[in-house]
């Protein structure tokens, strides 16, 4: 190689515009860590006061500072001088392969988002849920853990749901109690009523406000059945579910008043 035939002014020139790009990307490179490091730290000051979980805050933000380093790199190789118009379809392609392939995993991760963010419910609280009732034990990204009335461990998929309707009975503090209790059509109506409120506010752990109620809502083929509508606190349910449906049998049995049940008669026709 002849070094006199080389054009020393192409190469400087080539060098100088080179080296540009060089410390451009490497300025580009700087300042964009830097704004990305404080968009992060914005980010994680904005959902620690909103009081996100602090495992979908870990997730959320490593998953925004990739999205941000990518673009990042993208925009550094292009100062360079690489073209980045197929490195960006590649991405791209790459990108809806792998949502296709975890289109189902996708839809409970975007469910379990949207509750770790709207908070439609918390740990502890009373919920039912795609044909479920239960206490929720843990929120997870992909799925929610419930613990059922007989002790049963209930796990639902994320997407189905929140895409569902979701009844929280612990939110307000209170729930009301709907009970129905039958009688014979030869018992008294207010009598029958009196007693009946009796047992509701004897009992210790119904709420006086709101004050329960009993009112007939059926006359039945065979009986006149009472809506009977204690309240009580979430945590007192199921005490006074089945504490006042035992003291309304008592009570009616002292009262002297029947409680209808099905009668069979059998016919005999003489051959």
């Amino acid at each position: 190689m002849n070094l006199e035939n080389i054009d020393t002014e192409k190469w400087l020139e080539l060098g100088l515009d080179y080296g540009l790009k060089i410390l451009g990307a490497i300025i580009i490179w700087i300042i964009g860590s830097w704004v990305i490091k404080n968009i992060i730290k914005g980010t994680r000051k904005i959902m620690t006061k909103r009081d996100y979980d602090e495992s979908l805050q870990k997730f959320l933000l490593n998953l925004f500072g990739w999205i941000l380093k990518i673009v990042l790199i993208i925009v550094v190789l292009g100062t360079v001088g690489v073209e980045t118009t197929s490195f960006a379809a590649i991405i791209a392609a790459a990108g809806l392969a792998i949502g296709l392939a975890l289109q189902g995993s996708l839809g409970n991760f975007a469910g379990g988002v949207l509750i770790m963010i709207f908070k439609p419910f918390k740990i502890g609280d009373l919920i039912e849920a795609q044909g479920e009732i239960g206490v929720v034990k843990e929120i997870e990204i992909f799925t929610t853990k419930l613990t059922g009335l007989s002790n049963r461990e209930i796990i639902i998929p994320n997407g189905s749901l929140s895409n569902g309707n979701i009844i929280n009975y612990t939110t307000e503090g209170t729930r009301r109690v709907d009970l129905v209790f039958g009688v014979g059509y030869d018992s008294d109506i207010k009598k029958t009523k009196e007693v009946l409120m009796n047992v509701l506010t004897s009992h210790p752990k119904v709420l006086k406000d709101p004050a329960p109620s009993v009112n007939v809502m059926e006359l039945a083929d065979s009986s006149i059945n009472f809506a009977v509508r204690p309240w009580s606190t979430a945590d007192d349910y199921w005490d006074v579910y089945f504490g006042i449906t035992e003291d309304v049998k008592e009570a009616l049995d002292k009262a002297g008043i029947e409680i209808p049940y099905p009668h069979q008669v059998e016919i005999h026709k003489e051959s």
